[in-house]
C-alpha cells in the first residue's frame, strides 16, 4: 500500500516523537549555536548530484531558527545578496530586510563570510596573480566586514579553499600566501575604522581550513597551517586573526580533531567553531554531529568544557539529500541541535564523574618517591596504574550509553 504525502509526513511526525529527547526552544537559546543560510538553504546539488529540495530565503531560515531557538544567524554574502547586488543600494534594501527579520523573530547574527570560491572571478582564487581580482576580493572583504557591523555580527570567517593550485609552477606558492596575506591586511584595517564608526568592537577574524577540495593542492589545509600563517610575520594585526577550525575538515586527512583544538586552545586562537561530522581520509560529507562519531564528539566537549571555550558552534552540515524540505525544518535541524546539547551535558557527566576523577588524578600523582629510582623500578612501580587508560576509556563509554546511572540491557 502506497502512503500519501500527508501520511508520509504523519510517520516522520510520529517516529520523530517516539524517539524523544527533544528540547524545548527556550532551552535551545542557552547554547551558542548558530544556524548558517547555507546550510539550510542547501538543496542537496553536488558534484554528481542534482537539487532534491525547492530553494528557501533568509526570511524563512531566520524564521525557522527563532522557532526552534536557534539563537544565531550566519551567511556568506552571495547567499543572501545577489553578486550584481553587492555594493549597491539593492545590497542596503537587502541587509535593512535581513535586520528586520532578525529582530522580529528573536534571532541575532553571529557571523558573516565572504565568499571567495565560487563566481567565476574566483577561478584562480582571490589571491590569484591577476591584480584586478585581488584588487575586487578586497573590495568584497571590506564590503562583507560592513554588512557584519550593520548586522550586528561579532565575527568573520575566510575559508580560502581556492587558495591552491591543480598544476605544480603556475603562480609561486610564497607570493600566493603573500597576496593572501595583503587581502587580510586590508580588511582588518577596514574593520578598525569600521568598529569605530559604528562604535563596536572589531570583528573577530577566524581562518577556516581544509585539507582537500577545490583545489588539487592547497596552501593552508589545516588548522596547524594557520595557526602557522597567522603568525608568519605576514600579518600586520595578527592580534586579531584566530581560526574556526572544522571537526570534518580535520578528521578528513586523518587528524583527530580534538587535538587540533587543543593546539589552537594553547595558542588563544580558537575563537569558532563549525560542527558536523564524517569520516576520516573521505570527501567533505557534512553530517550533522554525532551521527558518525558521537564518542569522538563527547570527547571534544569535554576538552572545551574544561577550557572554557565561550564561542560559537555553527551548525556548518548539510542536511542529507534524502531528508525533504519540510523535514529539514521538522526534523533535521532540530535533531541536530538536540544531539549536540545532549553530547555537550554528557561532557559535563565526565568532567565531574567520581570514578574517571580519582583515575586522573591517581595518573597525574603516579607512584610516589621514586625521583632518584632507575628506570625499572619506575616502570615497576607504575605498572598497575597503566590498566586505568583502558579503564578510562570504558568508563567514558558507560557515559556515552548512560551506563554510569545504572542502565542495563536485558539479555
Amino acid at each position: 500500500m502506497s502512503l500519501s504525502s500527508a501520511q508520509q509526513s504523519n510517520l516522520v511526525e510520529r517516529l520523530s516523537a517516539a524517539c524523544g529527547g527533544q528540547y524545548p526552544a527556550e532551552v535551545r537559546r542557552r547554547y551558542y549555536i548558530s544556524g548558517p543560510q547555507w546550510a539550510a538553504a542547501y538543496e542537496g546539488q553536488a558534484l554528481f548530484h542534482a537539487p532534491v529540495r525547492t530553494p528557501v530565503n533568509f526570511e524563512q531560515v531566520i524564521r525557522a531558527w527563532g522557532e526552534l531557538g536557534i539563537s544565531h544567524w550566519c551567511t556568506h554574502d552571495t547567499d543572501v545578496i545577489p553578486t550584481p547586488d553587492l555594493m549597491s543600494p539593492r545590497q542596503e534594501e537587502i541587509v535593512a530586510a535581513i535586520g528586520r527579520a532578525l529582530r522580529e523573530h528573536g534571532v541575532r547574527c553571529s557571523m558573516v563570510t565572504c565568499e571567495t570560491f565560487f563566481h567565476p572571478v574566483w577561478v584562480a582564487g582571490p589571491a590569484a596573480e591577476s591584480p584586478a581580482v585581488r584588487a575586487y576580493a578586497v573590495r568584497r572583504l571590506c564590503n562583507t566586514i560592513d554588512i557584519g557591523h550593520t548586522l550586528g555580527a561579532s565575527f568573520a570567517v575566510y575559508w580560502p579553499g581556492t587558495l591552491g593550485y591543480m598544476f605544480q609552477g603556475v603562480s609561486d606558492e610564497t607570493e600566493v600566501l603573500r597576496h593572501y596575506a595583503a587581502g587580510l591586511n586590508a580588511a582588518c584595517a577596514h574593520d578598525i575604522k569600521a568598529a569605530a564608526r559604528h562604535k563596536r568592537p572589531t570583528l573577530k577574524h577566524c581562518l577556516e581550513a581544509k585539507p582537500f577540495e577545490p583545489q588539487a593542492e592547497i596552501l593552508l589545509p589545516t588548522t596547524d597551517a594557520m595557526l602557522g600563517f597567522i603568525n608568519s610575520g605576514l600579518l600586520e594585526h595578527p592580534e586579531m586573526v584566530g581560526v574556526n577550525p572544522e571537526y570534518l575538515h580535520e578528521l578528513m586527512w586523518g587528524g583527530a580533531p580534538r587535538a587540533a583544538l587543543a593546539r589552537a586552545i594553547l595558542a588563544g586562537k580558537l575563537w569558532h567553531f563549525d560542527i558536523n561530522d564524517g569520516y576520516r581520509l573521505k570527501h567533505d560529507v557534512d553530517i550533522a554531529v554525532g551521527l558518525v562519531n558521537p564518542l569522538d564528539w563527547l570527547m571534544v566537549l569535554t576538552l572545551l568544557r574544561g577550557h572554557g571555550y565561550q564561542g560559537p558552534f555553527n551548525l556548518d552540515y548539510k542536511p542529507p539529500r534524502t531528508t525533504s524540505r519540510a523535514g529539514v525544518f521538522q526534523f533535521s535541524f532540530p535533531a541536530a541541535v538536540d544531539r549536540f546539547i545532549t553530547l555537550w551535558e554528557m561532557a559535563g557527566e565526565v568532567a565531574s564523574d567520581p570514578i574517571l576523577n580519582d583515575a586522573w588524578k591517581a595518573l597525574r600523582q603516579g607512584a610516589q618517591g621514586l625521583e632518584k629510582a632507575d628506570a625499572d623500578a619506575i616502570a615497576a612501580a607504575n605498572a598497575e596504574l597503566g590498566t586505568l587508560h583502558e579503564l578510562i576509556a570504558h568508563r567514558i563509554f558507560q557515559v556515552l550509553i548512560g551506563q554510569h546511572k545504572n542502565r542495563v540491557y536485558a539479555l
